[in-house]
């Protein structure tokens, strides 16, 4: 990222991070966290996480940003594997289960799939979400009905960042609030009050 590109400074774990503001629209944006490559804050963050979670048997995530927090927790949490829902059915899948979701990052309805010897996997289990940033909730939601409908029960939801009135609710575990924001009369991005 060009360092004179306006940009929100995101303070979490002990480091900084620059992150480009994206619009929504024409008055709003939010400030683009991409983690996935990010090892130093991914080890981080799980190890703080892993503090927190309460006892679980599985740990369940969306492609594609929370796979790489997922493995980090996964390995912290001392359990073998972790599960991820799909952004599409693949040929490996047999009686994939879904459900529609609407996210702030991307545009139209999507869907997450989960292969049935995934699903199976959840039966009975004590479930954690896990994703890099929980804004709206609706992926968050999405992902916990794909569990409720494999026969898991979500007993935790776990994120590195809040965003917006995400950083309000009192049913996440996550680090760091990561406000949106609204366009300046010059132009520029300052943090939604």
């Amino acid at each position: 990222m060009d360092p004179k590109e306006p940009a929100y400074e995101l303070k979490v774990c002990g480091l900084t991070r620059r992150l480009p503001f994206v619009p929504i629209d024409g008055e709003k944006a939010f400030a683009s966290f991409v983690v996935i490559g990010d090892t130093e804050l991914i080890e981080r963050a799980a190890a703080r996480l892993a503090e927190e979670i309460p006892p679980v048997d599985a740990l369940l995530t969306a492609e594609a940003k929370g796979i790489a927090l997922a493995y980090e927790l996964s390995r912290r949490l001392g359990l073998k594997e972790f599960i991820v829902a799909r952004k599409s059915v693949k040929s490996y899948m047999k009686n994939p289960i879904s459900q529609s979701v609407h996210s702030i990052t991307t545009k139209g309805e999507q869907h997450v799939y989960l292969d049935e010897a995934d699903g199976a996997k959840l039966r009975g289990k004590r479930v954690c979400v896990v994703d890099d940033v929980i804004s709206t909730g609706e992926s968050l939601r999405a992902v916990e009905e794909l569990a409720g409908k494999a026969g898991g029960t979500v007993v935790c939801r776990a994120a590195i960042l809040a965003e917006g009135e995400a950083a309000e609710r009192k049913d996440i575990l996550f680090l760091e609030k990561l406000p949106l924001f609204q366009k300046a009369a010059d132009g520029t991005y300052e943090e939604c009050r």
